[in-house]
């Protein structure tokens, strides 16, 4: 670990202890928490880095462009949900013999006001929200801490997916295995893309888009 100045350490801790406030307190949870969190990761990364909160999230200016964020990331979205729907869902099920409780989908098939409106939600809360807190924030803070080696990055993906895949405890023992290993994928993918956060996000919010719009049309 490189030598970091006090502000550098006590402001990830403070950060990270109203994150875990937030997701575990005895504030009741909501659809924009992600949000809230979001901007206060944003405030905390203003004060580290004396003014320049989004670049060490990964917002680099180079990879804000239309081949990277509207060819290349719908395309490896769109690889990652076929493997989603073909290989980790059927194998964690069966490994479980837990179906995934998609109940709470069931109200989109159909519905096209429904459909815009998660569609909203889910680009604004798990396209941008997740990804800066997850992979932004906390993959970036631990690397920061810890460095990028194989293990010490094997740890990190193991941690924050293992943090990811609890935060979706709605969706069943199946669903949160399911994921830890998606989310863990898209940790990979951010460590190969050299911490591209804006790649990340566009996956992400791709991702699903295809599953909201497989509700909709009823294929799920």
């Amino acid at each position: 670990m490189k030598k970091m100045s006090l502000q550098q350490i006590i402001i990830p801790l403070v950060t990270l202890a109203i994150i875990c406030f937030m997701y575990f307190g005895p504030i009741t949870r909501t659809p924009f928490e992600n949000i809230i969190i979001s901007i206060i990761i944003i405030i905390a990364n203003y004060i580290e880095y004396k003014g320049k909160p989004f670049s060490a999230l990964g917002f680099k200016r180079e990879k804000f462009n239309a081949k990277n964020l509207l060819v290349h990331a719908p395309l490896v979205a769109l690889g990652l949900f076929i493997f989603y729907v073909f290989a980790v869902v059927p194998g964690i099920e069966k490994l479980t013999g837990v179906p995934i409780d998609y109940s709470s989908m069931s109200q989109l098939e159909g519905n096209l006001e429904v459909t815009i409106v998660w569609l909203l939600i889910v680009w604004a809360t798990a396209g941008f929200g997740e990804e800066i807190i997850f992979r932004g924030y906390l993959m970036r803070q631990f690397v920061k801490f810890f460095g990028d080696s194989k293990i010490s990055l094997a740890i990190n993906i193991l941690i924050i997916c293992g943090f990811f895949g609890y935060m979706h405890m709605q969706q069943g023992i199946t669903g949160q295995l399911v994921v830890v290993i998606i989310g863990a994928l898209l940790s990979i993918i951010f460590y190969i893309r050299k911490y591209d956060l804006w790649f990340m996000i566009m996956i992400h919010g791709f991702f699903n888009t295809l599953g909201i719009l497989s509700f909709y049309f009823g294929l799920a």
